[in-house]
C-alpha cells in the first residue's frame, strides 16, 4: 500500500517513521527543511511515552501555572509536569527515523489542490498533517474555520523557574515562560486583536522582545468520513480550546490512526469518541472560568489541580 502524507512536522513525521514499516510512505513538506514552526514546545510528559527519546531536548521542566485575573491569582498545579523543548531538535530527530524506516520525504514541495487530484490516482491513501492552513482540509471543502493568531517572542534572560504565569485576554491570554537560558512571551488571541494586547502588554511589563514570531491556530474539529484521505494533528483541529497546544492530542490521534489503518472510516469514529466530548466539555469550562475570573473571582479557588491535557481525566474534571 501507498501512502502520500502532507506536512512534515511532528505529527506527519511521527506517522511516517511508523507506516514506512508495513507500507511504502512518501512525505511532502513545502519548506526547505524541518523546523520554523512558530510553537512554544511546552508539551507534559506523556510526549516521553512516545517519543522516549527526546528528553535530551527538554531545556526546562515546568510543574505549576499561575493565571493572573485582574482581581485575583489562581495556582494551577499540573498532575503531569510539562517540559520545555527545542522544538526543531525533536523534528531533526524524528526526521532521522523517518528516514531509517526508509519513508520517502521530498522537500519544497508545494501541494495545491492539482497535487492532490494526483495523489488521489497514485496513492491508497492520503493523510493531512499539514497544520492551521492545510490545503488537505480545503480540498475536502471543509466550511471555513475559525482561527486565533498565535504571537511568541524571546527575552535573553536566563531563567530556570518551575512555573508559568499567563494573563487572561477576552477569548485567550497572554504568557510567560521560562525556557532556560531565556524567556518567552506570547498571545494567543483573535487576529483582529491579538497584536494591540501583545504590545500593549509589552510596555505594561517593559521588556524588549527578539525574534517574534506568530502562527494560526485552528479551532474547529474535523475529520472526514472519507475512505481514502484523512486529517490528522492540528490539521483536524485537534487543539486544546484552554492552551491552544496541539502536539499530544495530535500524537493520541496519530496512534489512533495507526491502530485503525487503513480503515480511515474506523479511525473517524474512534477520533470523534475520544475527542468530542473533551473538546466540548473544554470549551464550556473555560468559558465558566473566564466568566467567574473576570466578573466573580472570589466564587474560584485560589489553587486547583489539573491534568493539563485533558478536561476529562480518571479523576474527573478539574
Amino acid at each position: 500500500m501507498q501512502v502520500a502524507i502532507v506536512g512534515a512536522g511532528i505529527v506527519g513525521l511521527y506517522l511516517a517513521s511508523k507506516l514506512a514499516k508495513k507500507s511504502k510512505v512518501f512525505l511532502f513538506e513545502k519548506k526547505e527543511k524541518v523546523g520554523g514552526k512558530a510553537c512554544s514546545a511546552l508539551y507534559s510528559e506523556r510526549i516521553f511515552s512516545f517519543l522516549p527519546d527526546i528528553k535530551k531536548f527538554a531545556k526546562n521542566k515546568i510543574e505549576f501555572c499561575l493565571i493572573n485575573f485582574p482581581k485575583k491569582r489562581i495556582k494551577i498545579d499540573f498532575k503531569k509536569n510539562f517540559f520545555v523543548f527545542d522544538r526543531q531538535k525533536i523534528e531533526k530527530h524524528l526526521l532521522l527515523e523517518a528516514k531509517k524506516a526508509k519513508a520517502k520525504i521530498s522537500f519544497r514541495k508545494r501541494v495545491g489542490e492539482r497535487e492532490i487530484e494526483e495523489f488521489l490516482k497514485n496513492f491508497d491513501r492520503l493523510i493531512g498533517c499539514d497544520g492551521a492552513n492545510s490545503i488537505v482540509r480545503k480540498f475536502l471543502k471543509v466550511k471555513k474555520a475559525n482561527f486565533y493568531l498565535g504571537i511568541q517572542g524571546f527575552l535573553k534572560k536566563k531563567d530556570f523557574s518551575n512555573f508559568v504565569e499567563v494573563w487572561p485576554t477576552k477569548e485567550g491570554f497572554l504568557w510567560k515562560i521560562p525556557r532556560g537560558k531565556e524567556i518567552e512571551y506570547g498571545i494567543i488571541e483573535r487576529a483582529s486583536r491579538a497584536r494591540r494586547i501583545f504590545e500593549n502588554f509589552k510596555q505594561k511589563q517593559k521588556i524588549e522582545i527578539e525574534k517574534i514570531n506568530c502562527a494560526p491556530i485552528l479551532e474547529d474539529f474535523f475529520v472526514p468520513e472519507n475512505e481514502k484521505i484523512t486529517l490528522c494533528g492540528e490539521a483536524a483541529g485537534l487543539v486544546k480550546p484552554w492552551s491552544g497546544g496541539g502536539v499530544i492530542w495530535g500524537l493520541i490521534s496519530a496512534n489512533i490512526l495507526l491502530k485503525t489503518f487503513p480503515d480511515f472510516l474506523a479511525y473517524q469514529k474512534e477520533i470523534k469518541k475520544k475527542f468530542s466530548k473533551q473538546i466540548f466539555l473544554s470549551k464550556v469550562a473555560k468559558k465558566i472560568v473566564y466568566f467567574l475570573g473576570f466578573k466573580f473571582p472570589k466564587f474560584l479557588f485560589s489553587e486547583y489541580r489539573i491534568d493539563g491535557d485533558f478536561i476529562l481525566s480518571k479523576d474527573g474534571i478539574f
